[in-house]
């Protein structure tokens, strides 16, 4: 991993928002004291310790037990760099070591001196503590019509055992939002185009039957057209994260929610979209200044490109082998940056890549206050990336499917059974309980 202290290369880390919770740096004098008070006043209850380094039988469903453990009460902590991100336990009884057995988690039982051990390490390493407080609730935005490809979120999610509700434009609009923490965007076009797959699949019956059922709903909501919805709908997302939503994307809502932003009031379809060819002058009435992530990127109107506008770089990725196809995580100052160290929390510092059709980004089309959080080192291509939003947060994961390099439309869906240990879904669980590590909300 390339450690990020202070200065380092690529975009400066993004300001950690104010509702994080981290442990308070401990004095040497007050460690000692911690630790001698652990190791001769043993607690009424025991600590689990669920590792996620290369001991942990099943990295997924370790998430879900930290998941569930929040919803039972229990303190849960988050070790940043500790043994791969592990988490700690609290206030547990039995409970605990029979969730994990059941799942099929690894889980260690530390108490006195050993725990003490463990603070103490990470007290003088890398590392961090952070408290997560709250079970965050998670929504997924997707249709209510079975589409041909897989969200590879949801997949996690059910793995995992964490619990999701799914939205679509009419929640999104109507408010419902507020009542989640986090918001999931998978495979989604909020350009209106219908993920561009015009050229290959027009003639396709799921194809006529998802155009048919968007303009449809499109009407029932007051809108002329589905592009006008869609971008209604990425507004009231961004709004979302401005009163503090946390957001991840990956694959082409990555891409398209910003070129939905940038593109408000002005159309970019062409006629095979929505009757009308797109304004002459549409590339130079974006608005970059409303994206979250990029500026300065070219549009693709033609229906007859795979492909939303410059900022994807599937093209570079398909001129690389598979086998050789690996992008790296930065590792954090996790003291100073817990946020991002949060979100890179893995067993591996290399990951393999995977493609989609918004595949990874181009590095100088990124805005310069965004967090790299994973990239292709001495290339143009950024993978992972994270930045904030008014109260909230964004994080954009280029690619489909982590197990699943080339998903195209019709294949069956990873078995996730298969991959209890990926690296690539242990960071799209790291997004779910990011908003966990926040403190709670005051009722006044």
């Amino acid at each position: 991993m390339r450690l990020a202290m202070g200065m380092r290369r690529g975009p400066r880390p993004a300001p950690v928002p104010p509702s994080i919770v981290t442990a308070p740096m401990l004095t040497a004098a007050l460690l000692t004291a911690v630790m001698l008070l652990a190791a001769f006043s043993l607690p009424a209850r025991a600590a689990y310790l669920i590792p996620m380094d290369l001991t942990q039988t099943d990295h997924l469903k370790a998430y879900g037990v930290a998941y569930w453990a929040l919803e039972k009460g229990y303190r849960v902590e988050w070790l940043l760099n500790y043994r791969a991100g592990s988490f700690l336990v609290l206030d547990g009884g039995e409970d605990v070591t029979d969730e994990c057995t059941f799942r099929g988690v690894l889980l260690e039982e530390i108490d006195g001196a050993p725990l003490a051990s463990v603070y103490a390490t990470i007290e003088q390493e890398n590392m961090e503590v952070v408290l997560l407080e709250k079970a965050p609730a998670v929504a997924v935005y997707a249709p209510d019509i079975v589409e041909p490809w897989d969200d590879a979120v949801m997949l996690a999610l059910e793995y995992a055992g964490i619990p999701y509700t799914v939205v679509w434009d009419k929640e999104v609009q109507t408010g419902e939002l507020a009542k989640y923490d986090w918001l999931h965007l998978h495979h989604e076009d909020f350009t209106g185009q219908y993920g561009k797959f015009h050229a290959a699949f027009h003639t396709a019956d799921w194809y006529k039957e998802q155009k048919a059922y968007y303009e449809r709903l499109a009407v029932e909501q007051g809108f002329a057209t589905v592009s006008d919805q869609k971008k209604a709908s990425a507004a009231a997302i961004r709004d979302y994260m401005v009163r503090g939503g946390f957001l991840f994307a990956m694959c082409s809502a990555t891409d398209s929610f910003d070129i939905g932003l940038a593109a408000a009031g002005v159309d970019i379809c062409d006629a095979a979209f929505d009757g009308t060819p797109p304004d002459p002058r549409c590339q130079e009435k974006l608005d970059f200044s409303k994206c979250l992530a990029f500026e300065g990127f070219r549009l693709i109107t033609s229906p007859a490109v795979y492909e939303f506008s410059d900022i994807d770089m599937t093209d570079a990725a398909r001129a690389r082998p598979e086998e050789v196809d690996y992008f790296t995580l930065f590792e954090f100052a996790a003291k100073i940056d817990p946020v991002p160290a949060m979100l890179t929390q893995c067993h591996v510092n290399v990951v393999h890549g995977f493609m989609g059709q918004t595949t990874d980004f181009q590095r100088n089309l990124v805005k310069d206050y965004v967090t790299v959080l994973g990239d292709y080192p001495g290339t143009d291509e950024v993978k992972y990336i994270h930045g904030n939003v008014g109260r909230g947060t964004f994080t954009f994961f280029g690619g489909h499917d982590p197990e699943d390099y080339r998903h195209i439309v019709g294949d069956p869906p990873t078995i996730l059974a298969l991959h209890k240990n990926s690296p690539g879904y242990r960071l799209i669980l790291n997004n779910v309980l990011f908003p966990a590590a926040r403190k709670k909300e005051r009722k006044t």
